[in-house]
């Protein structure tokens, strides 16, 4: 799409916490006429302008190219983060999944596919400055998340050799948290059993400090604006997306009022990995590991070729998705529903 063209835009995984952020703003945009969200369950929400299509991006039956014909543009946000311990259930999705988009996207001659790829990608990196997108995007091998979206990488590389005249665009965000999105990143990462009440200030006199625990952070309302202002520039390749400043122990220690204890890598490995095995933590120590590992992203391309400029910082971010996660936040789509436990 260019800026003075309008299209048809299709967005896979439309219901979850990007999905729902970038629906909302093309179904506001005078330059898209149309857009088809894709999604195992189709939502009750009915932006202007958008239809829905019931399809799992893990069965292989599943027609994508007659969804994707007369698109000007295919936008591949869909993921499965769970089961956690079945990887080979998330790899049938994720990645044999986005392949299928990846063929139909070509069968269907669709000009232009946007896919989310993620700081996950990234090969183990500094944490006391940052790099640009030519870092190697090999992730974190024994992390089922970072290995799956270090494999796409590999196949966008393959697709674009093969279909030199489709425009990728392969969008690297940092963690994205918006308030809607609450309930369900609670029950994808802390499981069913945290209650989210007791996530205060008041209630967190000290805050584990790792070694390696610094990470960036970005609202799911500013990745979505990347997303949109892609479809309107004529760019290629990847883009790094997160906002400022890095968040660690002291960060969040000062936005809770916490004091931040050492603590050693092992002793918080130990904890998640025995809490993961007994099924009481969705989120696994493999990728815990991989977290200490993420390099921090430099957003320059962005800003320059984009135009793209965060509007919430690192900490108005959390402080977002924590008070939304004390009252059970969601959205109207079945992945975003809200739920207060405790």
């Amino acid at each position: 799409m260019s800026s003075e063209t309008s299209g048809r835009v299709v967005v896979t995984g439309a219901t979850g916490n990007v999905g729902t952020s970038l629906v909302g703003l093309l179904a506001e945009d005078d330059r898209v006429g149309s857009v088809r969200g894709l999604a195992r369950r189709i939502p009750d929400w009915s932006p202007p302008r958008t239809e829905w299509s019931a399809v799992d991006l893990g069965v292989e039956e599943t027609d994508l190219v007659e969804e994707f014909e007369g698109a000007d543009a295919v936008v591949h946000l869909a993921w499965a983060f769970q089961p956690t311990h079945d990887p080979a259930v998330t790899w049938r999705t994720n990645v044999l999944g986005s392949i299928r988009v990846f063929e139909a996207v070509a069968a269907a001659k669709v000009p232009t596919l946007v896919h989310a790829s993620s700081v996950g990608a990234y090969s183990p990196g500094p944490k006391d400055r940052s790099v640009d997108e030519s870092w190697p995007t090999h992730g974190w091998p024994d992390a089922a998340y970072c290995r799956e979206k270090a494999y796409l990488e590999r196949a966008l590389d393959s697709f674009e050799h093969q279909h030199p005249s489709i425009r990728v665009v392969r969008m690297r965000p940092a963690f994205l948290f918006k308030q809607e999105s609450a309930s369900e990143q609670r029950r994808i990462f802390g499981g069913r059993f945290l209650p989210g009440p007791l996530v205060r200030p008041d209630l967190l006199p000290v805050l584990p400090d790792v070694p390696g625990l610094r990470v960036q952070a970005l609202h799911t309302d500013d990745a979505a604006e990347a997303y949109r202002l892609a479809l309107h520039e004529d760019v290629r390749g990847a883009f790094n997306l997160a906002a400022e400043p890095p968040v660690d122990a002291a960060v969040l220690g000062e936005m809770l009022g916490a004091r931040p204890v050492r603590m050693p890598r092992v002793a918080a490995r130990s904890a998640l990995a025995a809490a993961w095995g007994l099924h009481l933590v969705p989120a696994s120590p493999h990728l815990f590991d991989a977290v200490l590992r993420l390099p921090l992203m430099d957003c320059t391309r962005a800003r320059d070729e984009l135009g793209w400029h965060p509007q919430h910082t690192a900490v108005e971010v959390l402080k977002e998705f924590l008070e939304g996660m004390r009252h059970g936040e969601g959205a109207e789509t079945e992945p975003m529903r809200g739920r207060k436990v405790g």
